[in-house]
């Protein structure tokens, strides 16, 4: 079971961009999915979460209403739009798939976890 991010790179402070993370091995479409982010200070964060048939979705404070997550089934694939990028965004943000159904913001929830991708933004 692979989970693939990519997507990452440098971006100036006010720019955007798509991260992307692909599954391989299994199917997640059953499973709430989630972005997290480790930064500078080593600490791994929750970003926002999505439940399996995307109703429901959940987002840390710092990114609500400039972030949005999403996820193709179809595609096995899960999205994270970031605009409005902020120095402090910058991170290495990590895909993950969660035990459960559900957008889970815990990171006991999760069960599997993709190899990050490296986003940097330049004040």
């Amino acid at each position: 079971v692979q989970l693939q991010a990519s997507g990452g790179g440098l971006v100036q402070a006010g720019g955007s961009l798509r991260l992307s993370c692909v599954a391989s091995g299994r199917t997640f479409s059953n499973n709430g999915m989630g972005w997290w982010r480790q930064g500078p200070d080593k600490k791994r964060d929750f970003v926002a979460g999505i439940n399996w048939s995307s109703s429901a979705t959940n987002y840390a404070d710092s990114v609500e209403g400039r972030f949005t997550i999403s996820r193709d089934n179809a595609k096995n694939t899960l999205y994270l739009e970031m605009t409005n990028l902020k120095p402090e965004d910058t991170a290495v943000y990590y895909c993950a798939a969660a035990r459960r159904a559900w957008a889970a913001s815990a990171a006991r929830e999760y069960a599997y976890w993709g190899q990050g991708t490296l986003v940097t933004v330049s004040s």
